[in-house]
């Protein structure tokens, strides 16, 4: 009884993994019934798959594309699952997990897989996470991209099952399972610097393609709508012996000028000065406006296309760097710093792709998109924003959450030279040992040799799988200095005819079309349009040439035309308002019969749209070198300075775009700046009652002397004055002797005063003939807390001796400005 049960089980078993290899490919068995209806199964059937399990059996393998450690957030890796020769697998499913989560929910799974190869791998019906097979078959070997998740996500643990037979091999732990850690941030320190020295061989080429995701709908605080652009892309493939910007590092000029105006003329100047140590300059034409539809690995928008570029790298030369700035902005720019694409597997990376925010150049205090123009000084280390930077910031957050990625750039691999040294391919094509045919290298034109563009390339000369060559051909246009050689004006390469294997791999892969959209009318005849997109590019590195759009005519409601107007077919459109770059071109109808009632023909009768011609470029000028700069044109302070070059070009080249004349400030020594006094106050009023005394004015110091400028004139004044005679009494000669007295004392209190400060106590202390005098009172109060006021004094006799005269014992009083400065 009990040997029955068993076999009925082994029966049951391989049943259900047989109908689940024609359904969908993954075998489970299920839990018993209360567990599984504890989580009513999300994937949960998958997880608790049961079967047989054999550790440390490596005859699988799951590899996650240059075996790293931690995930950078928002990166794309190639996940491959392969058996070791002569193993083979029928079905699998491939899942991410966070590190301690069962599954059980959405939120459980981490990161996002992208199907390579249709035929072979889908999607899981009852599991949308997972990936499984598409149709059951012997293969060795599989491919899928995985997205990692966005930072703070924590550790993932890829996992595979695998489906040899009627044997289900599913491991927590071994080689069908690879943890890995999110990569810590190196925010507010210096780029991470690659470690080990590359250990490649031969050369790789890349595309870097830039996908910006800056637009209103995503960050809506402050967009400047009118003037929203990424500016001209510059960088580099370069040896790690240069650093073109970094994380804790400083902006060179060349970066401020990037960082602040956009501009990328003197860093690629910068970048060109670094000889050997730079392979490929990386430059991309600026956006307006900034946004690009944001879809990896290629937009839809066949219209509106991403800015791209190609460059190579080798053992020396294996990190690549670029930025771009933020327009309009202080001095915010996204962009790689030392992208490494040599594998510790002495490969090169298949595909990299880097959700990226605006970092910080250090050399504008600005916080808004528009701020004015305020250079920080001293200047700052360059570093990424965040959302707690500043309230009135566009990305200010009071929560601190992440910001919103701004762009995303992808750098894929599309072709290799030379011989491979990397023992695991990424790929089957790359066992193919040498593409060399296929690469190019860099355009050595001198820049005196204008060129038309290259024609497309011609048929193959054979139509068979024997080689044959192709041609393509250019005009010169212009030799603006006969000394210098111009290349030749035809190549060749080699080529096979159609259908051969050389040519295939030089195909283009496109999606299925996408559902045609509603036609353009309501009522009658209009216009539907459909799309589809590269799946993948020619391994060449080639431009596909296959349509990624159709366009045809549509029916609504034959009948509606009794009740409206009836127009003709539109006509031809009109040629492009732009020889080159961005234009418009219109076409026209015309109405054929008006509606039966009367009314007016709601058609349209005119269509506008946008037209792309070739890109624009502007004719190279032949320039002087830049003269001195001119003396300031002021001789003191803040003036401006000139200098001028030459345009040296033929005139019929073409009218040149580059300045011809530059204008900067420039400071002198300050510029003298004489002492500035008010208007003089009324005069005082007179200190004696009677006899001669004097009154005084003041006026106060508005501006002191800088610079060198005239000192300040006196503020004090005094005049004589004089009331009316005292009277005295006694005799004449009485009189006279006494007015004698006082004129002798008059000119002892002048002599006093020339003396200076001592003078002026002796004199306070003085005995005068006759008396003796009590010391000089302490001077009142100011009269006036600014703007000039007045301070008196007394001295009082102390004692009259008998042979005191009446003039020489009595009482004196002194007055003097005070507060003089102004209010």
């Amino acid at each position: 009884m009990a040997g029955a049960g068993i076999f009925l089980c082994i029966l049951m078993l391989q049943c259900f993994i047989s109908s689940a290899l024609c359904n969908a490919g993954f075998a489970f068995t299920e839990e018993p019934s209360e567990r599984a209806g504890k989580s009513d199964g999300y994937c949960s059937r998958i997880l608790r798959a049961q079967g047989t399990r054999k550790e440390g059996y490596n005859e699988f393998r799951l590899r996650v594309e240059g075996d790293p450690e931690n995930y950078q957030p928002g990166s794309t890796y190639r996940v491959t699952l392969y058996a070791s020769s002569p193993a083979y697998f029928r079905g699998f499913t491939l899942i991410a997990l966070r590190e301690g989560r069962e599954g059980d929910k959405e939120e459980d799974y981490a990161g996002n897989f992208q199907i390579i190869d249709e035929e072979d791998t889908q999607f899981m019906i009852n599991c949308p996470p997972a990936v499984t097979e598409s149709t059951p078959r012997r293969r060795t070997r599989i491919q899928v991209f995985w997205t990692a998740p966005p930072s703070s996500s924590g550790c993932v643990t890829l996992k595979a099952s695998i489906v040899q037979k009627r044997i289900i091999y599913f491991q927590d732990e071994g080689s069908l399972t690879k943890r890995m850690c999110e990569k810590e941030s190196l925010f507010g320190e210096t780029t991470e610097k690659p470690l080990l020295d590359c250990c490649a061989c031969g050369t790789a080429k890349y595309r870097v393609t830039f996908y910006g995701n800056w637009s209103e709908k995503v960050h809506p605080k402050d967009y400047p709508r009118r003037a929203n652009h990424w500016s001209a892309i510059i960088g580099a493939s370069h040896s790690k012996n240069y650093v073109l910007w970094e994380y804790g590092g400083y902006a060179s000029e060349g970066i401020k000028k990037v960082a602040e105006l956009g501009s990328p003329v003197s860093m690629e100047e910068e970048i060109r000065q670094k000889g050997d140590d730079v392979l490929t300059v990386i430059k991309m034409k600026a956006q307006w406006p900034a946004w690009q539809p944001l879809n990896v690995p290629f937009s839809l928008s066949s219209s509106r296309a991403a800015p791209s570029a190609e460059f190579s790298v080798d053992r020396t030369r294996h990190l690549m760097s670029f930025l771009t700035m933020l327009g309009p902005s202080p001095d915010w720019n996204v962009g790689l710093s030392a992208e490494d694409l040599c594998t510790k597997e002495c490969g090169w990376a298949q595909r990299v792709v880097q959700d990226m925010i605006p970092w910080d150049a250090g050399t504008d205090n600005g916080v808004t998109y528009e701020s004015p123009n305020k250079p920080t000084v001293p200047q700052e280390k360059i570093r990424p924003l965040t959302s707690l930077d500043h309230p009135q910031s566009p990305f200010y957050d009071p929560e601190g959450g992440a910001i919103t990625p701004v762009a995303r750039v992808v750098v894929e691999r599309i072709a290799r030279k030379g011989e491979q040294c990397n023992i695991v391919p990424d790929n089957v094509d790359d066992i193919v040992a040498d593409i060399a045919q296929e690469e190019k290298e860099e355009d050595d034109t001198p820049e005196t040799c204008i060129y038309s563009n290259w024609s497309p390339w011609s048929a193959c000369s054979s139509a068979t799988c024997d080689k044959g060559k192709r041609m393509r051909q250019r005009m010169l246009k212009a030799q603006l200095d006969l000394s210098v050689p111009c290349p030749h004006t035809q190549d060749f390469e080699p080529c096979m005819g159609p259908g051969c294997s050389d040519e295939e791999g030089s195909t283009c892969t496109m999606s299925e079309w996408i559902t045609w959209s509603p036609c353009s009318m309501s009522c009658g005849m209009g216009l539907r349009s459909r799309e589809r997109y590269v799946k993948q590019f020619p391994d060449d590195g080639s431009v596909c040439t296959l349509p990624t759009e159709e366009n045809e005519k549509c029916i609504v409601n034959e009948e509606c035309t009794l009740n409206s107007c009836l127009v003709t077919e539109w006509g031809e459109w009109d040629s492009c308002s732009a020889t080159c770059g961005l234009g418009m071109k219109r076409r026209e109808r015309m109405v054929k019969m008006p509606p039966p009632d009367g009314s007016i023909c709601g058609a349209e009768v005119l269509e506008v749209e946008k037209c792309m011609m070739p890109e624009c470029h502007t004719i190279p000028c032949m320039l002087s070198p830049w003269s001195d700069w001119s003396d300031c044109s002021v001789t003191c302070g803040k003036g401006m300075r000139t200098r001028q070059r030459v345009l040296k070009s033929p005139v019929e080249l073409g009218e040149c775009t580059e300045d011809l004349e530059q204008v900067e400030k420039c400071m002198l020594p300050e510029c003298p700046t004489d002492c500035m006094v008010s208007e003089w106050t009324e005069w005082s009023e007179c200190n004696k009652s009677c006899g001669k005394g004097h009154m005084i004015r003041t006026r106060m110091v508005k501006l002191e002397p800088q610079f060198g400028g005239d000192s300040c004139p006196e503020t004090v004044q005094r005049k004589k004055c004089k009331i009316r005679k005292c009277n005295r009494g006694g005799g004449q000669g009485q009189v006279n002797s006494d007015e004698k007295k006082r004129r002798k004392e008059a000119r002892e209190k002048r002599r006093s005063k020339q003396g200076g400060r001592q003078g002026e106590e002796t004199t306070s202390t003085a005995e005068h003939p006759g008396c003796k005098m009590r010391p000089w009172s302490s001077w009142t109060d100011c009269t006036k807390l600014c703007g000039g006021g007045i301070q008196e004094r007394l001295m009082t006799a102390k004692r009259r001796l008998k042979s005191a005269q009446l003039p020489s014992c009595k009482d004196r009083k002194e007055i003097r400005a005070c507060n003089v400065h102004p209010c």
